[in-house]
């Protein structure tokens, strides 16, 4: 009796360590291509944590870029209070005409549970600059941003 015991004990919890929280499911599968589609690959340096002003990481803005098509993209991905719906935003500018001009693409969402994006511009010959905002919801509302400081991934 004691070993037959034992052994549903053992299979009952390894049942459960298979188990996983639906919204941390949802959330592990996305990744920044499969969000930007087929064609889009990281650009080096891209992945940025979005952290707090306490250092706190509540996710990650993406750059990925289409060389065959020319266009980049950025999405901003939750690791904090995923399933939750919060504020998140994406953002990308390309430097256009000279040095002070500029076309953008913004996407935010206030009920954002996993992932913000696609956000898409055309940049063949071109810099871009890009941001992620994740707002935390929780007891500290904290907000966590991050950008490139400058002008990148001119090609």
């Amino acid at each position: 009796m004691r070993k037959s015991t034992t052994i549903l004990l053992g299979a009952a919890l390894s049942v459960g360590g298979l188990m996983v929280n639906p919204a941390y499911a949802a959330a592990s599968a996305v990744t920044p291509e499969r969000v930007c589609g087929s064609g889009f690959a990281r650009v080096a340096h891209s992945k940025q944590a979005v952290k707090t002003s306490s250092k706190r990481v509540l996710g990650y803005v993406y750059l990925l870029y289409n060389r065959r098509t020319g266009y980049n993209c950025v999405t901003t991905i939750k690791t904090s209070n995923v399933g939750t719906r919060t504020f998140v935003m994406a953002t990308i500018t390309t430097q256009t005409r000279g040095a002070n001009s500029r076309a953008s693409g913004e996407n935010e969402g206030r009920s954002v549970k996993h992932y913000l994006g696609p956000v898409k511009t055309y940049g063949k010959g071109r810099c871009v600059s890009y941001m992620g905002r994740i707002r935390d919801d929780g007891r500290n509302a904290a907000e966590g941003k991050s950008r490139w400081k400058s002008w990148g991934n001119c090609g």
